[in-house]
């Protein structure tokens, strides 16, 4: 049995959202019968980054450690994080910064295993109009870069990057902060020289010849990052230490087999998004598996934290450095 369900709730407050969640998913005298603890995961979107977290719960791992989960997408920028802060959530997937967002606020949130460990985007340009060397100051100066939103960790890596060549965001360069289809469309129509993209996106556009092969591949540049972790209130793992154990195995068992099986993590894939073109998928899951997307392990680095450290900070969203063990536990990891 699949101890688990999703529900897509947009832009939905999230007191509402989860308010609908409670119907769902397994129903209450099942879950006192089997003895299973319900946990609430919140995403901020439904993304193939996630797929060891959906292989977890596809193959039972939690129901295994006597968790059943449900996974709410919330689209609506922090609302995965408040919904944590606010005890709507037992976790969120996302970059530990919000965990420094939080404490700065008085807030103690802590990342508990590492999902994706690579910055999740790619630079393109144009068929044909590629940098010829790597000289990016010299190419990206002037040029008008399609990227994410700002807050959003697109944008943040581009302005890392953009500073890291010796730029300025404001006046040497064009930012266009945009959403991911209108990044397609700029650059379809001529009006980004740049665009700042991730999978599916970037396979479909090499596909319709709109860009070329990324010229900046930031999962290999970057290294380690913590990019996408998942992270719980302080408080939990002081109250319900054993719960937090068994969340984090069932997490890094989801990690370990999508590593070591990823035609069969990839089934999973196509049931979790039976919408998506099988071409798309494909190509998201080999590329994803050739950058070392994934972590292997669970575990978080203090290089991955140092890296997302200075790209938030470099877009000036983080006012301060924040200690690796301050929102970071690698205990049950």
């Amino acid at each position: 049995m699949e101890n688990f369900s999703r529900r897509k709730f947009g832009k939905l407050a999230i007191g509402g959202a989860l308010g609908v969640a409670g119907s769902l998913g397994i129903p209450n005298w099942a879950r006192a019968q089997s003895g299973l603890k319900e946990l609430i995961i919140a995403e901020p979107l439904h993304g193939i980054g996630y797929l060891p977290m959906y292989v977890s719960a596809a193959n039972g791992y939690f129901a295994q450690e006597k968790i059943a989960i449900k996974i709410l997408t919330i689209e609506s920028g922090s609302g995965h994080t408040n919904a944590v802060l606010t005890k709507q959530a037992f976790a969120f997937i996302g970059g530990p910064e919000h965990n420094a967002f939080a404490k700065a606020k008085g807030a103690e949130l802590r990342a508990v295993v590492n999902v994706v460990n690579r910055g999740n985007v790619y630079l393109v340009a144009p068929k044909g109009a590629e940098p010829k060397d790597r000289n990016f100051s010299a190419y990206m100066k002037g040029k008008r870069i399609a990227t994410g939103l700002y807050s959003g960790t697109p944008n943040s890596i581009t302005r890392y990057l953009v500073g890291m060549w010796g730029l300025d965001s404001r006046k040497d360069v064009q930012l266009m902060e945009v959403t991911s289809a209108a990044s397609l469309a700029a650059m379809k129509t001529k009006n980004a020289d740049v665009a700042v993209v991730s999978e599916p996106l970037l396979t479909r556009g090499v596909r319709e010849g709109i860009w070329g092969e990324p010229f900046y591949n930031v999962p290999r540049e970057l290294g380690d990052y913590a990019y996408s972790t998942l992270n719980i209130r302080k408080e939990s793992i002081d109250s319900e230490p054993a719960v937090v154990a068994g969340f984090v195995r069932a997490i890094v068992k989801g990690l370990k087999f999508t590593e070591e099986n990823p035609r069969l993590a990839a089934e999973v894939a196509k049931k979790e998004f039976p919408t998506m073109a099988l071409d798309d998928l494909q190509a998201t899951i080999d590329r994803a598996f050739a950058d070392n997307l994934w972590s292997k392990d669970g575990k978080i680095s203090q290089g991955a934290w140092t890296t997302g450290s200075k790209v938030v900070r470099s877009a000036d969203l983080l006012k301060s450095d924040v200690a690796y063990g301050e929102i970071i536990d690698m205990r049950f990891v």
